[in-house]
């Protein structure tokens, strides 16, 4: 039997890699979960009785793009965050964010630009889906660094003419997944104008926003507004899973031009599984409220200051400033990711993602293989545990 072959050159995904490199090894003490990104503050108080309220919408068809009042909910809370004024037809729900980044590549790439291959720039280390969703289209992804020479954040605008040419669409996520980084005012002003000269979209993954350190992260749609840009030039993601701690109520959204908006709804219309009523009106009322947003904050906030406090002076040691991982550079002699992460659970419990897991091999080096990753998202006191026995399992 053939099958296709575009796909043949994905690594396994992140998390039954990393089941292959620990499950048959016995845990060294009771284990700790930090590798997936999952949430696991409180939920807010209104999930149960509005989904109660609205149980009976099960019994109906949803619509695709969203309903009149979720519409109106986020565009409410974009005015509120980022000043942006856009009416229904620029936003659309989503099924979770991951949905919404895959499907950009389905709705907005070409299928030529400027007579030749297109290609979708992305970060490395990378959100996973961006390079299968590239793939996907026939798209050729292309891998910028974002490591600490450049900020951990992607120079775009030094790649050669020819790839930016052909350059279809960009992604970028701020705060970035995994090192935690912020792009500035600057940074994505430089990128929307290299956008508006090469003639490509960029995708804003936004899913972290409102998990920072100390000033809220500058969002794209603000800046293109503020340097006028096109408003087709930017896509933006948003999610309920990490703002609102509702990871599995796989609610989030795009809002850009009406123009890909409109594609994003065409496509969806035929393949989009749309979010079910009363999920839709859970989703109304989180974007809808910042108090269980600013607690949760708070607490993250809090564990920013644990874990600068447990690796105050280790070197390479680098807080994040917004999101909830912590990006870990490992010693020379303990080896590279793979071997920390194995080191880390066959000693302690502790379970962490290996850098390279989230980034690929560009001329012999991949990125992230010097690195671990750390989820921020366990109680307090198990966070604190964890992040003690691994500072003393590596770097001690």
């Amino acid at each position: 039997m053939a099958f296709p072959e575009r796909f043949s050159n994905l690594p396994d995904y992140a998390f039954p890699r990393l089941r292959k490199l620990l499950d048959t090894h016995a845990a060294g003490g009771e284990p700790i979960a930090m590798t997936i990104g999952e949430p696991r503050h409180a939920i807010p108080d209104f999930v149960a009785p509005t989904l109660a309220a609205h149980v009976n919408e099960f019994g109906q068809y949803p619509p695709n793009e969203g309903t009149p009042g979720l519409l109106a909910a986020i565009a409410g809370w974009l005015r509120l965050r980022y000043g942006a004024d856009l009416g229904p037809e620029r936003i659309m729900v989503l099924n979770g964010t991951r949905e919404g980044l895959f499907d950009a590549c389905m709705a907005l790439c070409p299928e030529v630009k400027n007579g030749r291959q297109p290609v979708v720039l992305m970060p490395n280390p990378f959100y996973q889906p961006y390079a299968a969703a590239a793939l996907s289209v026939g798209a050729e992804p292309v891998y910028v660094p974002a490591t600490a020479a450049t900020g951990f954040l992607p120079d775009y605008a030094a790649l050669p003419a020819d790839i930016l040419d052909r350059t279809a669409l960009a992604y970028l996520c701020s705060p970035a997944n995994p090192q935690g980084a912020v792009a500035s005012r600057d940074y994505l002003a430089e990128v929307l104008r290299l956008a508006e000269r090469h003639d490509f979209i960029l995708l804003s993954d936004e899913c972290y926003s409102e998990i920072w350190r100390d000033h809220p992260p500058v969002g794209a749609l603000q800046v293109a507004d503020e340097i006028g840009a096109d408003p087709e030039r930017v896509a933006v993601f948003h999610s309920l899973s990490k703002r609102s701690n509702l990871p599995g109520l796989r609610s989030g959204f795009v809002a850009g031009g009406a123009g890909a908006i409109a594609r994003f709804r065409q496509l969806r219309a035929y393949g989009g599984a749309p979010l079910p009523l009363p999920v839709q009106r859970v989703s109304e009322k989180a974007w809808g409220d910042e108090t269980h947003v600013d607690v949760s904050r708070a607490l993250y906030q809090e564990k920013f200051r644990i874990a600068d406090k447990i690796f105050a002076g280790m070197q390479g040691y680098q807080g994040p400033e917004g999101g909830f991982f912590l990006w870990l550079p490992v010693p020379e002699s303990v080896g590279d990711g793979e071997a920390a992460a194995l080191k880390l659970w066959r000693e302690t419990g502790v379970r962490v993602l290996p850098g390279a897991y989230l980034a690929r091999e560009v001329a012999g080096h991949n990125p992230g293989k010097g690195y671990i990753r750390v989820a921020m998202v366990a109680p307090k006191e198990e966070m604190r545990r964890g992040l003690t026995m691994l500072r003393d399992c590596l770097y001690g």
